[in-house]
């Protein structure tokens, strides 16, 4: 499978709804750095801090 944004070789794919995509290393992190500082994903943080039972 070929990354999604690039004609390099996916390292990772997802597939959700009988789509599959895939993404070369550079953009995997990339999307995970993205992601990781969305506001989002700063709620979810919060979310599993709360909840966790250490």
């Amino acid at each position: 499978m070929r990354c999604h944004y690039c004609d390099g070789n996916a390292a990772v794919t997802a597939e959700t709804g009988g789509v599959k995509v895939g993404l070369c290393e550079q953009h995997f992190r990339e999307r995970l750095r993205e992601l990781s500082e969305s506001e989002e994903f700063a709620d979810l943080e919060e979310k599993i801090d709360v909840e966790s039972t250490e």
